[in-house]
């Protein structure tokens, strides 16, 4: 028996406390009247098709060795009455309890025919003209289980689904019978769009009317009086109530309960916080994409977040139960949250024991591993198990809700290959250029882009496969990033010295325009001619992204003390929304390796910019009357060569970093026969160090303000646009150092220094205080009708980023 949870602070706050939630003082009064699960498993036994107890499975000794506990079983809700998840359990009995008291039948015979309660629907049917259905939003298995209950009670069911939710999941809530509406957003959009549906009802082809009902595991606004809800959190008991019978004399110290809006913990709650149960502690865990229930508990009030792309998308919500959340403040002891990968190798580890998750199911030993595996230091451990009263005698239950079958891998990321041959740089090169990844920013007339989307989704799978922590960040609609991590063997808030390094690979997925490509070949071939690989975006720059994806992976292979972060962003070809949404959620490291292409020289510098915008007035009037009209293309001129003079003072200018300025788009004029109103010119002009938007401001002000008062009629407007700051990093940097340490390691040669003369991500880096270098592999046709990188290049800089890496966190 393990000893008395306590409910004092503990002495070891530690950095990862927003992952980690505990409980200082844990309710002990009983939740409210105990119910009757009796009741309830004899409705499951009589009516869901298929129903029997589902297996609850010990865990093999070594793991519980490992995690430092006496006894782990695994409750496997991988087949549950025909279904691949636990969700029919409270999906069922919600609807029938709706049904019999709608229908006045006796509530307290759960075994009341079918037939009798169909009977009940199709006379209300006639006698209203108005046909029942079932309204709900679903991730996936909810959807299903609500689309079964509908066929057995022969009424229509209509679903909401995101659309991230895989094909194969949609496929088979429509093969119950229900109509699925696929909808753009999160699961909080498609529960709003459920929510409607239900108030507003429909009237179907044959003109007939419906009266709809929304079964929902969470109330919704305007709905806080409905039971449904509590209903389908009565109906998750049957699994609890199970689980006492099948460990019989054992008795329970902690259940692991996935999270989602919180209602299967609610369940917990209910079934374990009465005088007559044993009290173990209850112990929650969410993905990091969505941590609503995490984030509620430490806010100590119910918040909603902001979701991103996970494999565990039936826990994808972003706000709890309102319901639910009140009672999993004051009686859950712990919750964490856990990162796909941690889920991805859970889920391997279930499998070698023969239970077959999906990764919800896999979420929760994943979060016993985060919260007492061995990576964890072990001073941590003792205090998290002896805040949860837990000891090497320890009896633990995880419920692993779902089957395997109900995740759907988004792509394959070995393709043709193995696992191990993706982590050829150029193969994988060969890979990222196959994927089309055009900014849409910068898509013009007919040419469309999905953007960055299919191209991140293949990073992020094939960081999963290789180990990595994986986050997926999408502030922006259809632009996300991807950052991967391979955490340290050194504990971030242990001191030592010296301090071990973190190191920060960051390269942009999107690419220009196809369009502008050699058309007499194929911009997303990857093939290999004489050495050289081809293909949009090849040169700039997914030829160094595979480079240091490889290299992190390699260096990941061996001891590193520090941190190794790779960074996969969105949108560097237009406004850097990824860099910047990495930034400031956060993301920093010692040391940052950009690799744009820099023919394999260490570029320590590069130029910044600003765009200004630049109206010339004129007088519109026909072109007949030029006693009327000012023609401001006409007057533009004059600007448009005072523009030349001042580029040519740039490039004379005494330094040797030097600024440009050049027109770079020029519109104006209706048509042949009037005299333009207006003539507007876009500007860019390229900065060096000491050179800021305002000072560029000040010289084109003064060349418009010289214009006003020597050339009759000249009016004006400006306006400062889009500006990016100058890089640059001191040759004696450290990682500088590192750098070319590692070049003549690697190479046998002396690196070569030099500077990028196009605008890198590096210059953000480099203002949030992260010193950063670019380096990256020979080539030729950035932005051009014919790209490609050489292929040794490629090789040679991920050998060199390798080993750059290991020094560098070692």
């Amino acid at each position: 028996m393990a000893a008395e949870r306590k409910t004092h602070a503990s002495p070891n706050e530690q950095p990862d406390s927003s992952r980690w939630y505990l409980n200082r003082s844990v309710g002990t009064s009983s939740i409210g009247p105990h119910l009757d699960v009796s009741v309830i498993r004899k409705f499951h036994r009589h009516h869901l098709p298929k129903y029997s107890p589902t297996r609850l499975v010990r865990l093999p000794q070594s793991i519980s060795h490992e995690l430092g506990l006496g006894q782990i079983f695994a409750k496997e809700e991988s087949l549950r009455a025909g279904l691949p998840s636990f969700k029919i359990l409270g999906a069922s009995w919600a609807i029938f309890k709706l049904l019999v008291l709608r229908f006045n039948l006796d509530t307290s015979d759960p075994s009341i025919p079918l037939d009798a309660i169909r009977a009940c629907i199709r006379n209300e049917e006639t006698q209203t003209g108005s046909r029942l259905q079932l309204v709900t939003a679903t991730d996936g298995n909810h959807g299903r289980a609500v689309a079964v209950m509908a066929r057995l009670v022969r009424v229509r069911a209509i679903i909401f689904v995101p659309k991230r939710v895989g094909e194969g999941a949609v496929k088979m809530i429509r093969d119950e019978g229900a109509e699925v509406i696929l909808v753009d957003g999160d699961y909080d959009r498609a529960l709003y769009e459920a929510c409607k549906r239900s108030s507003e009802g429909s009237t179907l082809p044959d003109g007939s009317r419906t009266t709809s009902i929304l079964v929902q595991d969470s109330y919704v606004e305007g709905d806080a009086a409905s039971p449904i809800p509590g209903w389908i959190v009565d109906g998750y008991s049957t699994i609890f109530s199970e689980v006492d019978e099948q460990l019989d004399s054992n008795a329970l110290d902690m259940v692991v309960v996935p999270a989602g809006v919180g209602s299967l913990a609610h369940a917990a709650v209910q079934h374990y916080r009465h005088p007559r149960s044993s009290n173990p502690a209850i112990f929650l865990v969410e993905p990091t994409s969505a941590p609503c229930i995490n984030s509620s508990l430490h806010a100590g009030r119910l918040t909603s977040v902001l979701t991103k792309g996970t494999i565990m998308e039936g826990l994808n919500c972003g706000t709890p139960s309102t319901l639910s959340f009140p009672d999993l403040k004051a009686f859950v002891d712990a919750s964490v949250v856990v990162d796909d990968s941690a889920t991805l190798k859970a889920m391997g580890m279930l499998k070698d024991v023969g239970i077959d998750s999906g990764p919800c199911g896999a979420a929760t030993l994943a979060g016993l591993y985060a919260v007492l595996g061995p990576s964890v230091a072990e001073v941590v451990r003792n205090n998290r198990k002896d805040e949860l009263g837990l000891d090497a005698q320890s009896v633990v239950v995880l419920v692993s809700t779902e089957g395997r079958n109900t995740w759907e891998h988004r792509q394959n990321v070995t393709r043709d290959t193995s696992p191990l041959a993706i982590s050829d740089p150029v193969k994988l090169a060969q890979a990222l250029v196959r994927i089309s990844s055009p900014n849409p920013d910068l898509s013009m007339g007919s040419e469309k882009s999905e953007g960055e989307n299919a191209i991140a989704s293949y990073v992020r799978d094939w960081l999963l496969h290789h180990g990595f922590e994986v986050h997926w960040l999408e502030r922006t609609k259809g632009r996300p990033s991807v950052v991967g991590v391979a955490p340290g063997s050194h504990p971030s808030f242990v001191e030592t010295e010296p301090r071990p390094k973190s190191i920060l690979l960051t390269g942009h997925l999107d690419t220009v325009s196809l369009a502008s490509y050699n058309q007499s070949e194929d911009p997303l071939s990857g093939a290999i001619k004489d050495g050289k690989l081809y293909g949009r975006g090849t040169y700039d720059m997914k030829a160094g992204m595979a480079a240091f994806l490889a290299a992190a992976y390699n260096a990941s292979l061996e001891s590193h003390r520090g941190d190794i972060i790779v960074a996969c962003v969105a949108d560097e070809e237009y406004s850097s929304l990824g860099t910047r949404e990495i930034l400031e959620a956060g993301w920093r490291a010692d040391g940052a390796i950009v690799p744009e292409p820099t023919d394999q020289q260490l570029a320590l510098s590069h130029r910044g910019f600003v765009w200004v915008e630049v109206v010339i007035h004129g007088v519109a009037a026909h072109g007949s009357r030029p006693d009327l009209g000012v023609d401001a293309i006409a007057k533009a001129g004059y600007f448009l060569v005072e523009i030349d003079k001042y580029a040519q003072r740039l490039s004379q200018g005494p330094r040797k970093q030097k600024g440009s300025v050049h027109a770079s788009l020029v519109k104006g004029g209706e048509e042949p026969s009037s005299y333009p109103a207006t003539c507007h010119i876009t500007l860019e002009r390229r900065t060096i160090e000491g050179e800021t938007i305002e000072s560029v401001q000040s010289e084109i002000e003064m060349i418009l303000s010289g214009l006003s008062t020597t050339v009759p009629g000249f009016q004006y407007t400006l306006k400062m646009g889009m500006s990016r700051p100058p890089f640059s990093i001191s040759s004696d940097h450290p990682l500088v150092q590192t750098a070319e340490d590692a070049y003549r390691q690697v190479l046998n040669q002396d690196p070569v220094r030099g500077e990028l003369l196009a605008w890198t991500d590096c210059a953000l880096l480099h203002e949030a205080g992260v010193p950063a270098l670019l380096f990256g592999p020979k080539g030729f046709g950035a932005h051009g009708a014919d790209e490609w990188a050489e292929v040794q290049s490629i090789m040679d800089l991920t050998d060199v980023l390798t080993k750059l890496v290991q020094e560098w966190c070692k």
